[in-house]
């Protein structure tokens, strides 16, 4: 079995958690992912960014992971939004209709931007 290759690099920045993502999500280490995402994301924090940036590629079981982690943290109150994703990642939140329930920012920037001014 392949070894992982998704990083998660977690980090706040003007009070917004951020999780950065790069490398790849395939089928068989999904559970890995969604594990290391769900610690990651512990309710604590009132608003939570997922760079996507590094993301190479991500499983439809790797997008469920997101859409759980998202769902939880919503049931607490807290926001929760994506940025820098690739083409082909887009094309995946668009067929999935994730941009239709997760904010979805073109950078980090505009992100933490849109976050602490009341958006995201």
């Amino acid at each position: 079995m392949k070894e992982s290759s998704i990083e998660l690099q977690v980090e706040r920045i003007e009070g917004v958690l951020v999780i950065s993502l790069s490398g790849e999500v395939h089928g068989f280490e999904a559970q890995k992912f969604h594990e290391s995402l769900w610690e990651a994301t512990d309710g604590l924090d009132k608003f939570t960014l997922l760079d996507l940036e590094g993301l190479v590629y991500i499983s439809s079981v790797g997008l469920r992971s997101i859409l759980m982690v998202a769902k939880r943290l919503w049931e607490g109150k807290a926001k929760f939004a994506v940025c820098s994703l690739s083409q082909r990642t887009k094309s995946l939140f668009r067929m999935a209709a994730f941009d239709k329930v997760i904010d979805v920012f073109e950078s980090r920037s505009e992100a933490i931007e849109a976050i602490k001014n009341g958006g995201g």
